[in-house]
């Protein structure tokens, strides 16, 4: 009668010995080669710590209606003309002070509660004799991030423009992007610098010298400028770090798996190292062995 295999299953084969024996000593140092290395190779290729990441965000910003203009003339004009929304800036102007029509609006484009938009529209009236040939101003903002940490700062921009020849009108478009020294916290609240970037209360005149101000604002680890990119780098937190790191340890550690348990098999199959082989049955079974 022919004969068939109806069913089938490997039979697991162990091999004892001692603790102390060469065979123990044997599974500790591949154990070791499996395990130490991989993460050797992943530590030193680069990379393996996640030190900071990336991420886009639409910030919160508001246009904070604070204002700051240096209008410069020709040396027979007088210099400059100047004007702020500080008084007591405007005090110190004297003669060089010039009031002009000021008009904004913020915008909501997609209806998404985040301002996308200031329409800032300056117009400073002049003599017929004055000729401005370049102008400085300062615009401040509140500028907010909620995503990876909640980060509140009192910002602003700062426009500088000359001309060769005397101009009559000056036009400016790009996004507010934030300007990073070193990466955000992850999580947590930072408001190291949500203060006035302008002390207006300050009856000094040096507190208002635009040289001042935008030095010591860029000496901020985050400022902003007037640009048209918003990516963010921030330190990520110890998960996000271990789930990278994990991914490479045991892309490189499966390798090391495979070749050392074919490495074992061969040892402990061909008593490389002295052992007893025991053949593991289950257990209410019996086999036949047919021999032909």
């Amino acid at each position: 009668m022919a004969l068939y295999e109806l069913f089938s299953h490997p039979v697991e084969r162990g091999y004892r010995a001692g603790l102390c024996s060469k065979a123990a000593l044997f599974l500790l140092l591949a154990a070791a080669l499996t395990y130490i290395p991989p993460l050797l190779v992943a530590f030193r290729s680069h990379g393996f710590w996640l030190k900071r990441s990336s991420y886009e965000e639409q910030p919160t910003v508001r246009f904070q209606h604070q204002v700051l203009l240096v209008a410069l003339l020709g040396p027979e004009c007088g210099g400059f003309l100047a004007w702020s929304t500080f008084p007591a800036f405007n005090r110190l102007q004297g003669d060089h002070l010039r009031v002009p029509l000021v008009s904004t609006r913020e915008e909501d484009r997609n209806q998404d509660g985040k301002m996308d938009m200031l329409h800032f529209k300056l117009e400073l009236p002049l003599q017929s004799t004055e000729q401005v040939l370049g102008v400085q101003l300062i615009l401040t903002f509140s500028y907010q991030l909620h995503r990876m940490s909640t980060f509140v700062m009192q910002s602003m921009v700062f426009l500088q423009s000359s001309f060769a020849v005397p101009g009559s009108q000056l036009y400016v478009h790009g996004d507010l992007r934030l300007q990073q020294k070193q990466p955000l916290s992850c999580g947590g609240l930072d408001v190291r610098y949500n203060v006035s970037v302008i002390n207006g209360t300050s009856p000094f005149a040096y507190d208002y010298d635009l040289t001042h101000i935008v030095a010591a604002y860029q000496e901020r680890n985050e400022n902003t400028i007037c640009d048209s990119l918003t990516v963010y780098t921030y330190l990520p937190g110890f998960w996000e770090i271990i789930k990278f790191a994990w991914v490479q340890y045991v892309s490189i550690l499966l390798i090391f798996l495979w070749v050392f348990e074919r490495i074992k098999r061969f040892v402990f199959q061909n008593q490389v190292v002295t052992t007893i082989p025991v053949t593991g049955m289950p257990q209410g079974e019996v086999y036949k062995e047919h021999l032909s």
